[in-house]
């Protein structure tokens, strides 16, 4: 028989229907995977930014290069600190409440085993999943409490157990996060640093700022478009944006504070 299907045993099994995606452009590239990836870049981002911004309301303003330095360093650690704390709090709440949600779940199917059971294979039902398939996969998984547990967090809670998480250690997020903000930051205040021997002039120094900034912002903006699976010049593209609106809308209130609202020294 010349069907396709082949003969014998090969027509008792079940061919599955393809997925359509509405595209034929092969398997999409996978995105970067990495403990501490997303700290480095998004700390990474959130310096440049922040640190660009505060030299553009400082040379609107027609401050000094030591102006521009001093509070510009001052700034950058203060800022991350905070941040690296924050990236370290975050990460520990995070983890804590998966934690109580996981110990809550675990007694949930200890003492209502049937109950929670039928609740998942309701949820696996409501997402497509027939009847007598939703049924054998929690059946399936109930042989297993562990993975029973780990999956009706997933599917009910939409969270993952802390111990499958790469987030183990939140001190080290912290530390990525501190030393990315402090790393990334000092790109717009180099401009200064490295002009000094060479000009005095506040306006080219602030040029050189705009031109290291827009550089590594670009260069974080590849990253973040690796890591999200994005398009390359888009992400950039977004990425400059931000910190051309941010760096814009300082320079402006600098501007206005000292020629109109008349702020001098």
């Amino acid at each position: 028989m010349e069907n396709g299907m082949g003969d014998g045993d090969d027509n008792d099994v079940p061919l599955l229907p393809p997925i359509r995606t509405g595209r034929n452009n092969g398997r999409p590239k996978e995105p970067w995977n990495g403990e501490f990836v997303k700290s480095l870049v998004y700390g990474g981002m959130d310096a440049i930014v922040t640190t660009f911004s505060l030299i553009s309301s400082i040379s609107a303003g027609n401050l000094s290069s030591v102006d521009v330095l001093v509070l510009g360093f001052a700034n950058l650690v203060a800022d991350g600190i905070s941040m690296g704390f924050g990236d370290f709090v975050s990460t520990t709440t995070e983890n804590d409440v998966a934690a109580r949600e996981r110990s809550i779940t675990q007694w949930d199917v200890e003492n209502q085993r049937r109950n929670q059971q039928q609740l998942l294979a309701q949820k696996y039902r409501n997402l497509g999943m027939s009847a007598a398939d939703a049924d054998l996969v929690v059946s399936i998984f109930a042989k297993y409490p562990e993975t029973l547990v780990d999956e009706k967090m997933v599917a009910e809670k939409g969270m993952v157990s802390p111990d499958r998480t790469n987030n183990k250690k939140p001190w080290k997020n912290g530390l990525v996060t501190f030393a990315s903000f402090l790393v990334f930051g000092c790109a717009p205040l180099l401009a200064f640093i490295v002009l000094i021997p060479f000009t005095k002039s506040v306006k080219i120094k602030f040029m050189a700022a705009c031109f290291m900034s827009a550089l590594a912002l670009a260069i974080l903006g590849l990253a973040k478009a690796k890591i999200a699976g994005q398009r390359c010049l888009l992400s950039m593209a977004t990425t400059l944006g931000n910190g051309a609106v941010a760096g814009a809308a300082a320079y402006a209130i600098g501007w206005t504070l000292r020629n109109v609202a008349g702020l001098q020294e």
